[in-house]
């Protein structure tokens, strides 16, 4: 298992399991898509992947009234 699943620090970051599992979701979406990670893989696996992009703060989850939809995005922290 992860170890970052096991504590709340990583849900207390969004504000609840849902908006966590969403960027999440989203994240994954991407990297399968071609994106390129924002950490070194290291042979993990794509989960483990994302999960560490969170706790490194590299992404983020983009408010309800940035999205015009009100629905979650995954945002990526700005690399300048």
């Amino acid at each position: 298992m992860i170890e970052a699943l096991k504590s709340d620090e990583i849900v207390r970051k969004f504000g609840g399991r849902f908006k966590m599992t969403a960027l999440v979701q989203r994240r994954l979406i991407e990297l399968l898509d071609g994106a390129r990670p924002l950490v070194e893989r290291k042979g993990r696996s794509d989960l483990e992947l994302v999960i560490e992009e969170i706790m490194q703060d590299k992404i983020t989850i983009r408010t309800d009234d940035q999205a015009p939809d009100g629905s979650v995005e995954a945002e990526t922290a700005d690399q300048s």
